[in-house]
C-alpha cells in the first residue's frame, strides 16, 4: 500500500485515522433504518452543501438529515436551522468536530463537503466506521491518498460516490451514449475545457484576528500552520468563492477542482476510468511568487493512451469535444453553448434496445439508490482517484516542464524521483525544481 504523506503541525493522523469497529444498525442494503429512512451527516455546510447538495437531499422521502458538522459555527447553525425548518423540529445535531459528528448514534451515511485537503481524513474515518460516503471532488489534494482511500473502501465494502453531477447532465450523457455506442466511429480524440478561476488578483496574506465563531485551528488540520485571513479561508455568510481554493495547501484549483467534472466523461468513454494514461505533458502560468493564491491561472495539458487516443485538457470554457473517425460531438456544460455535432442527425439518434446506456440518475439520488438498492455508484472511489490522477498527474508535468511517462498499474513515473515525490505532497514548492 502507498503512504499517505501529510505534513502537519500536529498528530493528526494518529487519533483521527484509527480503525474502529464495525457497528451495523441500518447499513444493509434493502434496510435504510428503524424509520425506513438514511440518517445522513453533512460533513461541511459551506455554500455547495446549503445550496447544492442539502436542498436536493431534504427532498428525497428516503433520506433524514441527521445532523450538520462545521468548523465555523455560523455556518453550522444556518444548517442547522434550515434543517430544522424543513422538518418542522429542532431535532437536527450540530457538531463542530467532525470526530464528534460520526459518534452519532443510528448514523447511516455522510455527506462530505469539507475544503480538499480534509476530504481524505474524514472520509477514512468514516469509512473505517461502516459509514457510506458521499465525498465531494476532486477526492484528494495528493494522488497517493486517492490509493489508500479506494483501497479503504473496497476492503470495507461501504458504498462510496464520487460527487460530481457531471455524469448527471443531459449533454454529456448523450455524447457518452453516442460515443461508447459506435455512432462516432473509433474514437480519436478529447479536449476539454475548464473555466478560468472567478475574481481578481492573488489574495490579501495580511494577517487578521480569527472570528470567534470559527475553529481555525480545526480548520488547518494537516495543513502547514499560516495566519489567518479572510482570503485563506472563506468569506463571511455563504456569497464569495472562497479562497482556499486557490492555495495549493488545501488544493490544487482548477485544474482538479473542475477537471473532475469533464474529465470524468472522457474517462469513462475512453474505457479509462479505472486505469490512466501513458503519458503526460503541459504547459501553464503560476501567479507571481509570494501570491497568497497560488494555484494554476492558466493551463494545457495533454494524454496519450495506450490504445493510440490523445486527450487535449486546458482552460477555456467548460465543455467537452468527443472526435471519432466518422464524427464529433461537443457538449457545453452548465450556460456555455449547449451542445453541437460535425452532423445535427446525430443529435437525433434513435438508440437501439441492445445500445449500452450511461445511468441518468441524479448525484444525490445515485448515492442514495447505492445504498437502499445496491446499484452500482456512476463513480466509485476508484474512479474518483483515477479522475483526479489526471489533473495531478497534468499538474506535476507543468511543474516538472518536460513530458512524463506514467504507469497507471503501479501508479508512478518513470525514471523521475523530483515527480514522484510530488505524487504525496513532499515537496512544498514542487515547481521550483
Amino acid at each position: 500500500m502507498h503512504a499517505i504523506c501529510f505534513i502537519s503541525r500536529r498528530k493528526v493522523l494518529g487519533t483521527m485515522l484509527a480503525a474502529a469497529p464495525v457497528i451495523h444498525t441500518s447499513r444493509l442494503f434493502g434496510n435504510t433504518a428503524p424509520s425506513n429512512r438514511i440518517n445522513l451527516l453533512m460533513l461541511g455546510t459551506g455554500r455547495q452543501a446549503l445550496y447544492v447538495n442539502m436542498p436536493t437531499l431534504l427532498g428525497m422521502p428516503e433520506v433524514r438529515v441527521a445532523g450538520v458538522c462545521d468548523v465555523d459555527r455560523k455556518r453550522a447553525q444556518a444548517a442547522k436551522d434550515k434543517v430544522d425548518r424543513h422538518y418542522g423540529g429542532k431535532d437536527c445535531r450540530m457538531f463542530t468536530d467532525w470526530r464528534e459528528a460520526l459518534e452519532m448514534e443510528g448514523l447511516d451515511a455522510v455527506m462530505n463537503s469539507t475544503p480538499d485537503h480534509w476530504h481524505v481524513i474524514t472520509s477514512l474515518a468514516a469509512i473505517e466506521k461502516g459509514l457510506h460516503v458521499s465525498c465531494e471532488k476532486p477526492l484528494t489534494r495528493h494522488l497517493a491518498e486517492g490509493r489508500v482511500l479506494a483501497d479503504a473502501v473496497k476492503r470495507k465494502g461501504v458504498v462510496f460516490r464520487t460527487d460530481s453531477e457531471c455524469r448527471s447532465h443531459g449533454y454529456m450523457t448523450l455524447t457518452a451514449d453516442l460515443a461508447l455506442n459506435g455512432y462516432l466511429g473509433n474514437i480519436r480524440r478529447f479536449e476539454a475545457g475548464v473555466p478560468k478561476e472567478m475574481g481578481q488578483g492573488f489574495g490579501n496574506a495580511e494577517p487578521m484576528p480569527v472570528p470567534e465563531h470559527l475553529d481555525y485551528d480545526m480548520w488547518l488540520g494537516p495543513a502547514p500552520f499560516s495566519p489567518y485571513t479572510v482570503d485563506r479561508v472563506h468569506p463571511e455568510g455563504l456569497n464569495g468563492r472562497p479562497g482556499w481554493m486557490r492555495i495549493l495547501d488545501y488544493g490544487e484549483g482548477i485544474v482538479t477542482n473542475w477537471g473532475t467534472h469533464l474529465l470524468d466523461v472522457a474517462s469513462l468513454i475512453n474505457g479509462s476510468e479505472r486505469s490512466g494514461p501513458q503519458s503526460v505533458e503541459g504547459t501553464g502560468t503560476f501567479p507571481p511568487d509570494g501570491s497568497l493564491w497560488n494555484t494554476l491561472i492558466d493551463f494545457q495539458i495533454q494524454f496519450g493512451y495506450a490504445n493510440g487516443v490523445i486527450m487535449d485538457y486546458k482552460m477555456d470554457v467548460p465543455y467537452l469535444r468527443v472526435e471519432g473517425d466518422e464524427g464529433w460531438v461537443q457538449a457545453h456544460w452548465h450556460s456555455q453553448g449547449g451542445i453541437t455535432a460535425s452532423d445535427p442527425k446525430l443529435l437525433r439518434t434513435k438508440f437501439r434496445d441492445t445500445d449500452r446506456r450511461v445511468p441518468t440518475r441524479g448525484d444525490k439520488h445515485d448515492f442514495i439508490s447505492a445504498i437502499t438498492r445496491g446499484t452500482a455508484a456512476m463513480a466509485d472511489a476508484e474512479i474518483g482517484h483515477r479522475t483526479c490522477s489526471l489533473g495531478q498527474i497534468g499538474h506535476i508535468a507543468i511543474r516538472r516542464g518536460k513530458r512524463l511517462d506514467w504507469n497507471p498499474d503501479t501508479e508512478k513515473f518513470a525514471d523521475d524521483a523530483a515527480a514522484n515525490g510530488m505524487l504525496s505532497g513532499t515537496c512544498r514548492e514542487p515547481w521550483k525544481i
